[in-house]
């Protein structure tokens, strides 16, 4: 059942038939990384990367997926529209042989909840909802002691209170519960410090905008997500959750799971029931093109390859600064070295989950459990796109020298 929204219904009505611009799959250009004008594959030096560093970078890689350190691996840079293309590394499987391509899905974890928290921002865009609207007036079942406070913002910010997985967790992937399940388990554990006064992690905030996406458009969010965000941006081979055809795709780049999970085939991230949920907090397929195809949306401040303004240039300024300035009771350390845009976050230099040692003051990104890593510099209009099947466990990842490797060979 929908919950009443900013605008009656005729006004909704009047916004998708004139505010908006339909776009459909069969409108869409056909996309060619080869000559696209959104991202053009060109040499090492016309990106502006030192030869004789990108090599290093590329034999590096090389290694650690031929050492077994990292099972299969997907790099793809670029900067100002131009990139070398997507570098592919290993294997599909733990325990195969076959060989990754470009085409290779990797489950890419927690760099969904960017993606997600963009979806958002369209709707707010589109005047369908305001961020600082309590979630309990959009999705009704979320309710609970000191609950009713929490906002839209305040998901998007980590600074919910809400915890990061449920004490239950395992329990609920054991039973393969739906995600509403996981919302109403969300409704009625504790929180672990009001709203607004604190910044942590919390993966169970992003569960909630499943359901506010789908009460306020009355489409599943994992379709609108695809419809007017991965359709719009060529992102051909994302999904968040596997449906129809994509159901058979063996072209998967399988993580390497967990010790505890390694027996829990009915639930871990190689599982069918994994692949087809469609976590808001974590459950995208995708490619290294892709991804950066969503990058390059981001460093052109909101267009498309075709060069339609998607979202307004002020939308991505706000949701890639650091939000928690805007709220006064969290202590200035965590404002100041842990901070949070709209679902993305910014780097944290003295931190083992730094995005890179040597990166500018405004770069944004995200990691992903599964050993995914994306960064983005709006200064110098550069992305890395880092697609692993290695976890991300609480020892520094090879990701980041890694990193460092790239944003080093850019002269």
């Amino acid at each position: 059942m929908r919950t009443s929204n900013l605008f009656n219904e005729s006004i909704t009505q009047s916004w998708r038939t004139s505010l908006r611009t339909q776009v459909t799959k069969s409108e869409l250009p056909k996309m060619n990384v080869e000559t696209s004008r959104f991202l053009e594959k060109t040499d090492a030096v016309s990106v502006g990367l030192d030869p004789k560093k990108w090599a290093n970078v590329l034999e590096a890689a090389e290694q650690l997926t031929q050492s077994d350190k990292i099972p299969a691996l997907a790099i793809q840079v670029q900067r100002r529209g131009l990139t070398t293309g997507s570098h592919v590394f290993g294997r599909k499987t733990i325990s195969g042989t076959e060989p990754i391509d470009d085409q290779s899905r990797f489950l890419i974890a927690s760099l969904t909840k960017p993606m997600v928290a963009m979806a958002l921002l369209l709707l707010a865009e589109r005047g369908q909802l305001a961020l600082n609207q309590r979630v309990s007036d959009i999705v009704p079942e979320f309710k609970g002691a000191n609950k009713r406070q929490i906002t839209l913002k305040h998901i998007l910010t980590h600074t919910s209170g809400l915890p990061d997985m449920l004490p239950n967790n395992r329990e609920l992937r054991a039973a393969n519960s739906p995600l509403s399940k996981f919302v109403s388990e969300t409704s009625s554990t504790e929180m672990v410090f009001p709203c607004g006064q604190n910044a942590q992690y919390q993966s169970m905030g992003f569960a909630l905008l499943g359901p506010v996406i789908e009460n306020i458009t009355g489409m599943p969010y994992a379709s609108f997500i695809q419809q007017e965000l991965f359709d719009v941006l060529g992102m051909t081979r994302t999904a968040l959750g596997l449906r129809g055809e994509d159901l058979n795709d063996e072209n998967i780049a399988e993580p390497r799971v967990p010790h505890d999970q390694v027996h829990e085939e009915g639930w871990n991230w190689n599982s069918r029931y994994w692949r087809t949920f469609g976590a808001p907090w974590g459950g995208v397929l995708s490619t290294s093109q892709d991804v950066s195809q969503f990058c390059r949306c981001m460093l052109t401040l909101g267009q498309t390859q075709s060069g339609e303004q998607l979202f307004n240039p002020c939308t991505i300024e706000n949701a890639t600064s650091n939000r928690l300035h805007d709220f006064p009771d969290i202590p200035e350390p965590v404002r100041r070295t842990r901070g949070w845009g709209y679902g993305w976050r910014m780097n944290w230099p003295d931190h083992r989950g730094s995005f890179g040692d040597f990166l500018g003051s405004k770069v944004y990104g995200h990691w992903g459990a599964t050993g995914t890593l994306f960064w983005l510099d709006p200064e110098t209009e550069t992305a890395l796109v880092l697609l692993s099947s290695q976890p991300y466990d609480r020892s520094v990842s090879p990701l980041v020298p890694l990193s460092n490797m790239i944003s080093a060979a850019f002269v």
